[in-house]
This record gives C-alpha cells, sequence and structure tokens, in this order.
C-alpha cells in the first residue's frame, strides 16, 4: 500500500500528542503529506476570536510533527459537525489514512469524541488507523 496523504485530526485535548507521534511516524516512513485537521464544532459561545487560536494550536503540531521527521505538513481547520467535516476533507483531499484517536476528553466529550471516530470509521472514503489513548484501562484489559 503507498501512502501519499494522511490526515490526523486533532481535538487538542491531552490525547492529541500520542495522536500526532502515530501519525508523523507514518508520515516519515512513507514520505506522504501529513494533513492535521481541527473542526470547530458550531456553539453559541463560540466566535470569530476562537478561531486565530486554533491556527496558533495547529501551526504548534504543525511544528512538532516537522521536528520528529515528517517532511510536508499542512493543516487546515474546518466548522461543522466533526465527524462529518473529517469525512469530507478526507474526500475533497484524497486522503490514502486517517489517523483518529478513540476518545480526546472526559465525560460527555469523551462519548461524542468515541461517536466521532466510529462515525468516521465507518463512513471514511480510506482506510482508517485508530488510536487509543495511551492509560486507556479499557484497552489494557482487553489486551
Amino acid at each position: 500500500m503507498h501512502l501519499s496523504k494522511i490526515l490526523c485530526p486533532l481535538d487538542f485535548s491531552a490525547a492529541s500528542g500520542p495522536l500526532l507521534a502515530y501519525a508523523t511516524a507514518l508520515a516519515g516512513a512513507t514520505g506522504a503529506e501529513l494533513c492535521l485537521l481541527h473542526v470547530q464544532e458550531p456553539q453559541p459561545a463560540l466566535s470569530d476570536a476562537d478561531v486565530p487560536e486554533a491556527a496558533v494550536e495547529l501551526a504548534r503540531y504543525q511544528l512538532v510533527a516537522e521536528q520528529a521527521g515528517a517532511q510536508n505538513v499542512t493543516t487546515r481547520l474546518r466548522r461543522g459537525e466533526a465527524s462529518c467535516e473529517i469525512v469530507r476533507e478526507a474526500r475533497d483531499h484524497g486522503t490514502d489514512l486517517i489517523v483518529i484517536g478513540s476518545h480526546g476528553q472526559t465525560g460527555l466529550t469523551r462519548f461524542l469524541m468515541g461517536n466521532t471516530a466510529e462515525h468516521v470509521v465507518r463512513t471514511a472514503p480510506c482506510a482508517t488507523l485508530l488510536v487509543k489513548p495511551q492509560g486507556d484501562a479499557s484497552y489494557r484489559q482487553s489486551a
């Protein structure tokens, strides 16, 4: 299998670091472009002022990926429902692999992120790699 484009959606949670490490290692080993994506979901309190903050955070992750050996790292910022926007990004830009986290946060956000990953895995037009957070007790018990 030849990888030319890897999509890595990030929610900026603590799980984003290990997720980025997987995606960066794959991109570095294959020479694939690594696209880092953040989706801002519609919220009443979300303002246009939040967009620059997300762009700055994406740039920080981009620098980390480049320093870790990824050759061609791009970033994208979208607004909408996360699962739909991730799949749309993959379709629109010919993604070969999506590297996505199974859970990004805790509580309701963790539940929603789980649903996001599940929807992406079911509907993506390409292969997906589902990365569980390190230290996830449910993963250790099932392994």
